[in-house]
Formats: C-alpha cells, sequence, structure tokens
C-alpha cells in the first residue's frame, strides 16, 4: 500500500472520536483494500457555501463525527476571531444526524460558547427561525435536505450581529464560507480541541412562536380539502400545528409517508420534484376528492404542490408556476419591499414587479443571495424555494410556502376560482412562460468541469436548429453579477437556456425557458428542444 495513503489513514483512525468508523478504517487496512480507502481519504469534504453535503462514511470525504468536530472547531475559531459567542443547532432526522448534533454541541460548549440544541428532529426554517429569535451568532442545521438516504450535511446560517446589518439570520455566502473553510483546514487533530458538556436544550417556546407567526399568513382560512405529504421527513408535526393554529380543517395525510424514516422507504430520491415522489399523494387526492396537494421534502424548507386540472387530471405545479402564483398574488397586497428570484427562475416575476411597480432584484442560484436583499418582500427559486415570509425566516421556508398557498386557494375557491384561473389571468397579461429543468447526472464531478470547458472552448451556433445570438460566460458575468459557474445561452426567438453544475449533488443542470403566446405552443418547443439538449450536454 502507498506509504503515505497508510501514514494519513492511521493517523485519522488515531484522531477519530468514533470508534465505529475508526473501526471501519481498521478493516480496510486490514484487507489491504487501497482502492476504497483511496475514495474515502480524496480530500477534506469541501465546505462551502452550501456547508458540507456528503455520503456518510469513515475518513475525511465523507461525512462523520471526526469530519463534522473539525468542522465545528473551525467554525469556533471563526467565531472567535470576530468576538461571536451564541450558538443554536438543529437537525433533521436522518442516519448520523443525533451523533453530528452531539458531537457539534460538545465542541461549541468547549470553546466556551453558549450553545443551544433544539429539542427534536425539526425543520430547517425552524432552526433559521430559531437563529434570529434567540439573537445568535450562528446557526447549524445537520441536514442534506433533498439528497439520497446515504446522505448528511451540515448548513450554516449567521445572524444579524456576524456583519452588521438589518436582515435576519440567512445561509452563508463568498468570503465567510472561505474563511471558515480555512479555518477548519488549520484544525490538524480533533483530539487536541477542548469539549464541554454544558449546552441548553430548548423548550417548546421557540417552536410555539415560529409556528404562531407563520400561521398569521392565514386570516380567512376556508374549507379546503389539503393532502399532505412529509416525504419521509420532519415536516408533518409542525405543519400540522401551523394549519390548526391557523383554522384550517385537518390534514389528510399519505401516512406512508408522514413519519420521519432515514430509509425514504417509498421514494427513489426524496425530493417532490422527482418522478413518482408525489404519486402516494396524488392518488390520495383522487380517493378523497382534495382541493390542493402539498409536499414538503425532507427538511421542509421547500414546497411542492399539485392541482386537479381539468385538461390533464391532477398534476404537479412546475416551481416556476407556484413562483408565480405567490408573486401574482403579493404583488395584489401592494408590499412594501423588493421582488427577487435566480437567475435560473421564470422572468416571469420581472414582469410581474414591473406591472405592478415593485423593485425587482436577480440574483444567483441559490436562496442564500436571495436572502442578502434588503427588504425583501418576496423571493423564489423554481427549485420549490420560497420566502413569502421573509420576516420571520429569511430564507427559504416550505412550512409558510405550504399554509400561504393554502390560503391563496381558499380565497380563490370562495370566488368559484382556482390557482390555475390566477396562472391564466397572469399568462394573459405577461405571455406564457414555459420552463423546464434537465439533469444530467454523471459519476464524477471532473466531468462537468470538462463539459463547460468544452462549451467555452467551443461553443454551439445552433441548438435544435435554432440560432446562437448570444452567450453570457457567467463566470465573467457583464450584468453586476458575481461570477459563478455556467452559461447563459440566448437562442433566436427569445428562448434562454442556462447550464451550470449542482451546488448539492453531481450533476448537470440546464433550465430552459420560452415565451409563448399558449401552453400548447410553448410544450411542442420545449419537446423540440429537450432531445437534441440532452444529446448536446452528453
Amino acid at each position: 500500500m502507498n506509504a503515505e495513503l497508510l501514514a494519513e489513514v492511521q493517523a485519522w483512525i488515531a484522531d477519530d472520536p468514533d470508534q465505529r468508523t475508526a473501526a471501519e478504517l481498521k478493516a480496510l487496512l486490514a484487507a489491504g483494500d487501497e482502492v476504497t480507502l483511496k475514495k474515502y481519504f480524496s480530500g477534506f469534504l469541501q465546505f462551502g457555501t452550501a456547508g458540507l453535503r456528503g455520503p456518510i462514511g469513515p475518513g475525511p470525504s465523507c461525512m462523520n463525527r471526526a469530519v463534522v468536530g473539525r468542522t465545528a472547531a473551525g467554525i469556533a475559531a471563526y467565531m472567535k476571531a470576530r468576538g461571536m459567542n451564541r450558538v443554536v443547532i438543529g437537525r433533521d432526522a436522518r442516519y448520523g444526524s443525533e451523533d453530528f448534533t452531539q458531537e457539534s454541541a460538545e465542541i461549541f460548549a468547549g470553546a466556551g460558547f453558549e450553545v443551544f440544541v433544539l429539542p427534536r428532529p425539526l425543520p430547517t426554517p425552524v432552526l433559521a427561525f430559531a437563529t434570529a429569535e434567540l439573537k445568535c451568532d450562528v446557526g447549524v442545521m445537520v441536514t442534506a435536505s433533498h439528497n439520497p438516504p446515504q446522505d448528511n450535511g451540515y448548513k450554516v446560517y449567521v445572524g444579524p450581529s456576524a456583519d452588521g446589518v438589518d436582515y435576519a439570520a440567512s445561509q452563508i455566502i463568498n468570503p465567510t464560507d472561505g474563511f471558515i473553510a480555512k479555518e477548519i483546514a488549520a484544525i490538524k487533530s480533533l483530539a487536541t480541541q477542548p469539549r464541554g458538556a454544558k449546552w441548553t436544550v430548548l423548550g417548546e417556546e421557540v417552536i410555539s412562536e415560529y409556528i404562531r407567526r407563520t400561521a398569521l399568513l392565514a386570516n380567512k382560512p376556508g374549507e379546503l380539502k389539503v393532502v399532505y405529504t412529509a416525504m419521509h421527513g420532519v415536516g408533518t408535526e409542525t405543519l400540522q400545528r401551523v394549519f390548526n393554529h391557523a383554522g384550517f380543517a385537518t390534514l389528510i395525510l399519505v401516512d406512508e409517508q408522514c413519519e420521519p424514516d432515514p430509509d425514504f422507504p417509498t421514494v427513489a430520491f426524496p425530493n417532490p420534484e422527482e418522478p413518482g415522489a408525489i404519486d402516494l399523494a396524488l392518488q390520495k387526492a383522487r380517493d378523497f376528492g382534495a382541493d390542493l396537494v402539498i409536499a414538503n421534502d425532507p427538511d421542509a424548507d421547500r414546497c411542492a404542490a399539485a392541482v386537479n386540472d381539468p385538461k390533464t387530471g391532477w398534476r404537479m405545479l412546475r416551481g416556476d408556476e407556484l413562483g408565480v402564483i405567490f408573486g401574482e398574488w403579493i404583488a395584489r397586497t401592494k408590499p412594501e419591499g423588493t421582488f427577487g428570484n435566480s437567475i435560473v427562475s421564470s422572468s416571469a416575476l420581472r414582469k410581474i414587479a414591473a406591472n405592478y411597480k415593485i423593485d425587482f432584484q436577480e440574483v444567483l442560484t441559490g436562496f442564500k443571495w436571495l436572502a442578502k436583499i434588503k427588504n425583501l418582500a418576496y423571493g423564489y427559486e423554481e427549485a420549490i424555494g420560497y420566502a413569502v415570509d421573509s420576516k420571520t425566516v429569511n430564507d427559504k421556508d416550505g412550512i409558510s410556502a405550504a399554509i400561504f398557498l393554502a390560503q391563496i386557494a381558499s380565497e380563490l375557491k370562495a370566488q368559484g376560482l382556482t390557482l390555475l384561473d390566477l396562472l391564466d389571468e397572469v399568462w394573459e397579461r405577461d405571455g406564457f412562460h414555459g420552463t423546464e429543468q434537465i439533469s444530467i447526472r454523471v459519476a464524477d464531478m471532473a466531468r462537468i468541469t470538462q463539459l463547460l470547458a468544452q462549451l467555452r472552448e467551443n461553443p454551439p451556433s445552433e441548438i435544435a436548429g435554432y440560432q446562437v445570438s448570444s452567450i453570457d460566460d457567467l463566470a465573467a458575468p457583464k450584468d453586476g453579477l458575481p461570477p459563478t459557474d455556467g452559461l447563459r445561452i440566448w437562442l433566436d426567438g427569445g428562448i434562454r437556456i442556462i447550464i451550470r453544475p449542482s451546488g448539492t449533488e453531481a450533476k448537470l443542470k440546464c433550465y430552459i425557458e420560452v415565451i409563448t403566446k399558449n401552453a400548447e405552443s410553448a410544450q411542442i418547443l420545449l419537446d423540440q428542444l429537450r432531445s437534441p439538449l440532452k444529446d448536446f450536454l452528453s
């Protein structure tokens, strides 16, 4: 075995606080399994603006107590250098979440901080709310959101005191992630880090306050039959309490998916956007004659919905469709503040804002950027993330989106209308905006880098028979946005295509928008583009 790898593995084993992962590495050493060890020791799990996310396993390239402990120690060093001393930790119900919460609490307590821990697995929005409500400098959420069952992660929020601005707690962005990553890299041994045993396990007060404030989004609850699925995640209890507090009828639960289960047994991927993920919910809706289906992802920071379309039957609303529904409804109330969406989302919200004379701002992909818009009245990203109440949670919040959507549907039903009727009003005024996302999974992230490099070196002149009119390299933006990896391609006829790597999974993502007179003509155009684009990016 390579001597350098052998020394690295032995040093990691000696420093590993978890005997289980240490034993796994010892067994691999004894078996001489250099291939597997190289996979586990292919560099420290990268810390970025999404924090950490990766498969559970031993060694520096996976999620485990040793990696989480070093990450917590790096965050603690970052905090100490800036005079911060209050941190709150939340968790979902994935494998490892309890252990990673305990590891983090011990490290933060050992650093001399005032540490708060949420009392049980809860949605990510509750942690984001608690960070601001408790005036904490940092919030940590142990979650991998909608990633596959074998993954876990570590999401980091900073409070207002971190940079002195007047927004509530929000996810870290550059350069904060770089500063923390540098501190993590400086941690050479976890065994030398002091550990503490004193922290405060929070009671129900902060959770009840989140529920009270979120329920205020529904001030006219109606008689609405709502089917709900938590996708085997942690959303059910909190969402039920919000709906009950607001006065809605009891939710119709998808029993097979309502309790937390880290194996996610009924879905291939625990993401409402994935094909088949909400099939059980749709069947429940048919059985009960429901008005609306609502789905959260496992940590309940995203919200999806399905409606009974008179043309097709029950179907999912695209993320952009739901984004337009929220935007149009909020715009009609003459909100104070700015609307915003990510660059890969539909351009329809910009038109809605212009129609109602509301300030609008476009930002990079990722809700962390939307959260930095001053006085955000409403923000969304097409990946079913919505901030309809940024004063309560300055991040995407699947719980508040769910109750607000139910309120909108209730008021429309009282008028003899539906969510689709509201959408049709927007399309009639602004043109039909057809959007679609194509995801191409790869085994190696290096393949994505290679594909993007090839596109930059040899840009296409046409795609699917449509001439390329211009290409924007998002790594060198000309519209004032920070640089990011990706390309924005414009085709004749106003077709927009954005290609970028996923921030959380080994995927290359392609976002298409076409603007036509109606849904039928948009679908024809999208059908023409889909296969050629897949071939083009493969």
